[in-house]
């Protein structure tokens, strides 16, 4: 009982922001906002320029290194002299000098590498567009939701509008004594489950709203109203593409087919650079090295001075260096080994994406495809469940049947209402995801 009446607080506070709620959102000011505001995508988005840096990098790793080493040590005891000797004294010396180094080829790792970046780049772009999709599709489905609890509230009122004007004339054939007691409390006892079904539709549609607001992850406090859109109008005669054909155009556009095209790619690539360290290598050396010591002396016992010693200690060199791989622990085979079998995997990968989306697809078009046919039936349902209702009444009002038979004809009318609403909002749903994957963007 206690969960029951936080659970109605909780409702009846909803109902309290929602009510006092002033704006309107569309289907697309939803999408903007999550967009801009969904953790899940931010995340994505860190992955991405993390993804840009490693592209950077390898960029990078093609430039020529600079670097500057300084030392400064003290000598004590027999020490080398300026003239070449030894001699027991102590000295104080500060060396200093700048080295770089730029590889000039190695298998083309360094390209490759940069290709094999880009590439995981552009599949970590693919991966967010994934997210930005999902994250879209699962908005459209709370949003209709939201129209389709407000059909079935309006659907509840209605119902309900009725038997009120069917209690007062009934109230008036018990009082002219052309009708029984009973017949007036079998339809107030209506009303009271009548009342609790409206009840229960309008709790459906603030949970809808919960249900939207929590997946945007917008406090209740900024709670909307959404708008309602004209919907696409729904005919007997409408025909669907069919689900090969959606699939045919979803592995070209779908962003989950692209990044794992491009993860088998970069495998590739990783391969390319596994391949690369069984070539030699040939990079380009350079150096320079001065330095100063306070105990240095000419041949006259005379202290050299800084930049005397500075001119004639200075000592450069150039060079090319080239690196032969012979035997390497086996650790080139091994790499070479491992990033085929990632190829493989990718590839697999691929074609598991690819038979995931069309399964996709093909539950998407064959709920559709029933979705639609349901709701050609229940058009003709409910057209025939309103004249049927039409005629009870009028039978009920002069006393030809009682009211048991006509509540049981107002239950049918407003199941065979709720068939109807189902079938058309899951219908809008599902054709909206099959041009989703066909390429075409969501929009009500």
């Amino acid at each position: 009982m206690k969960k029951l009446f936080a659970l109605f607080l909780g409702i009846i506070g909803l109902s309290s922001f929602t009510s006092n709620a002033q704006n309107e959102w569309d289907l697309q000011t939803c999408f903007d906002y999550a967009i801009e505001n969904n953790i899940q995508i931010k995340r994505q988005e860190i992955n991405s320029r993390y993804n840009e840096m490693l592209v950077k990098q390898a960029k990078d790793d093609k430039l020529p290194n600079l670097n500057a080493q300084l030392s400064n040590d003290f000598s004590f005891g027999r020490s080398l002299t300026y003239d070449n000797t030894y001699d027991n004294i102590n000295s104080a010396s500060v060396a200093g000098g700048l080295s770089t180094s730029w590889t000039l080829y190695n298998g083309l790792t360094l390209s490759n590498t940069v290709q094999m970046r880009e590439l995981d780049l552009n599949a970590t772009m693919a991966d967010l567009q994934k997210t930005k999709d999902d994250i879209m599709l699962s908005i459209s489905a709370e949003y209709l939701e939201i129209l389709f609890a407000e059909e079935l509230q309006l659907v509840a009122e209605a119902t309900l509008e009725v038997t009120k004007q069917q209690i007062n004339r009934t109230r008036q054939l018990v009082e002219a004594g052309s009708a029984a007691k009973g017949a007036l409390l079998e339809i107030e006892a209506q009303l009271a489950r009548e009342e609790l079904d409206l009840v229960n539709a309008q709790n459906r549609v603030q949970l809808a709203y919960l249900n939207l607001y929590q997946f945007l992850e917008l406090p209740m406090a900024e709670s909307f109203k959404i708008e309602k859109p004209v919907l696409p109008e729904i005919q007997a005669n409408l025909t669907m593409m069919n689900a090969f054909d959606v699939f045919s155009n979803a592995i070209n556009v779908r962003p989950e087919i692209k990044a794992a095209q491009l993860r088998v790619q970069s495998a590739m690539k990783q391969l390319a650079v596994a391949k690369g360290y069984r070539y030699p290598s040939l990079s380009f050396g350079a150096n320079y090295y001065n330095q100063y010591n306070n105990q240095y002396k000419d041949i006259y016992g005379d202290r050299i001075d800084l930049g005397e010693q500075l001119k004639n200690n200075s000592r450069s060199s150039l060079g090319l260096t080239l690196s032969i791989p012979i035997f390497n622990r086996y650790q080139v085979k091994n790499n070479i080994t491992n990033s085929e079998l990632q190829i493989a995997d990718y590839e697999y990968q691929l074609q598991q994406t690819r038979n995931v989306l069309r399964r996709d697809i093909e539950t998407v078009y064959t709920n559709a495809l029933a979705a639609l046919n349901r709701y050609i039936s229940s058009e003709k349902a409910v057209a025939s469940m309103k004249e049927a209702f039409r005629y009870t009444e009028e039978k009920f009002n002069v006393g030809m049947i009682n009211s048991v038979e006509y509540n049981q004809s107002k239950t049918n009318l407003t199941s065979a209402q709720s068939d109807y609403l189902q079938a058309k909002y899951e219908y809008i749903f599902r054709t909206k995801i099959l041009d989703f994957y066909n390429g075409v963007p969501i929009s009500l």
